[in-house]
């Protein structure tokens, strides 16, 4: 993958290749942003470009060995780690990487790099109850793979999606060789939540902020894409908000039935409340509780952002939401109910929430306590 296949983002792709042509290349770095703005499929880039051979004009070349076997992440020299689990695992099984690297290159040559950790979570087929993790042993298999030494390239590179999907124990383990690792050793973080690491593992790398995909770049990719009016483009741009994986499928015309099933539960959830149904708000939370663990995680994300939109109505200022059809309707009428007074006591209740279902909290309980306490939030007119 070269950074010409990553779109926008040319800013961040000059630094990142000035800096390895510089020979400032930190031996940890954390990568952050969204599967939308990239940042996985850039961090391959990244790692290509400094592994290429005959790199030129501010790009890997593409043709090099080094750079196939990237590109289709399989070098020698790049280990790759990431979230992993099955159905009808045996007792005490330990699920590793390795046994799903097929797998996740398959999807990654899909989607282009551009790879959401819920599509990776439905192709592992999860179901409601499990969730994606990285364990204490698989960080013995980070430790003991950068022992060797490198086959064909100048570095040894292990790159780690979603870190915050490891386990404790896992964290802990790695952060002797994070520190002070072997010569010629580079550790890439990729992670959509850094807030769940932990702060000894953030500090000891060098964070690259990858941002949300400028507007224009997101207009020019509609246009590209056959959406001929201006217009349209404009404002299929202005509601995927900087997520490329959004406007996809905007442009595709796909109905999110997931975020569509989000909206009906949000709805719920604020009608029963503004309503006092408190026995229906505890079947509402049975409900949600029947969601897969990612499922619900992406639930309490959209609850954010609609609460935020609505806010942002209430306060007049209609003319920057991102919302658009049923979510405009029912936001501009919800929106007298969101004010100042209880914005942040609502979006502090979708954070411990969600704090507390990646800890493994109990789903029923936690959004039992989540809904009761939203419905005492919800001003009243």
């Amino acid at each position: 993958m070269r950074f010409a296949d990553i779109i926008g983002q040319e800013e961040l792709k000059r630094h990142l290749a000035q800096s390895v042509d510089a020979g400032r290349v930190s031996h940890a770095q954390l990568f952050t942003g969204s599967a939308g703005a990239g940042a996985l499929a850039l961090a391959v880039a990244y790692v290509q470009y400094l592994c290429c051979r005959h790199r030129h004009d501010g790009d890997s070349c593409g043709e090099c060995p080094d750079c196939k076997q990237i590109a289709n992440l399989a070098h020698p020299d790049l280990h790759l780690v990431f979230p992993v689990n099955k159905q009808g695992k045996k007792s005490g099984e330990v699920m590793l990487s390795d046994e799903f690297l097929p797998l996740f290159r398959e999807l990654f040559a899909e989607r282009r790099g551009y790879v959401a950790p819920s599509v990776w979570y439905n192709r592992l087929d999860l179901g409601k109850t499990l969730k994606g993790m990285i364990s204490a042993r698989e960080a013995d298999e980070i430790i003991r793979k950068l022992s060797f030494k490198s086959y064909e390239a100048d570095y040894k590179i292990m790159l780690v999606w979603l870190p915050e999907a490891m386990h404790e124990d896992a964290a802990n383990k790695i952060l002797k060789i994070l520190e002070e690792p072997w010569e010629r050793t580079l550790f890439v973080l990729v992670s959509e939540r850094p807030e769940r690491l932990l702060p000894t593992i953030v500090s000891r790398t060098q964070e690259v902020v990858v941002p949300r995909v400028a507007p224009d770049v997101l207009e020019r990719f509609a246009a590209a894409r056959g959406i001929a009016d201006p217009l349209q483009a404009r404002n299929m741009a202005r509601l995927a908000d900087g997520n490329l994986l959004e406007l996809q499928h905007l442009i595709a015309g796909e109905s999110n039935a997931s975020r569509h099933e989000d909206f009906e539960l949000f709805c719920s959830l604020m009608r029963l409340s503004y309503n006092d149904k408190h026995l229906e708000l505890l079947g509402w939370a049975e409900e949600v509780a029947q969601l897969s663990r990612e499922q619900q995680r992406v639930f309490l994300v959209d609850a954010s952002r609609l609460l935020r939109e609505s806010y942002m109505l209430h306060a007049g200022l209609s003319e920057v939401s991102y919302l658009w059809g049923e979510e405009l309707a029912f936001c501009s009428k919800f929106a007298p109910f969101v004010d100042s007074q209880n914005i942040e006591p609502l979006v502090d209740q979708i954070e411990s929430a969600s704090a507390q279902l990646s800890q493994n909290g109990n789903p029923a309980i936690v959004f039992t306590h989540f809904a009761l306490a939203v419905s005492k939030l919800i001003k009243h007119l």
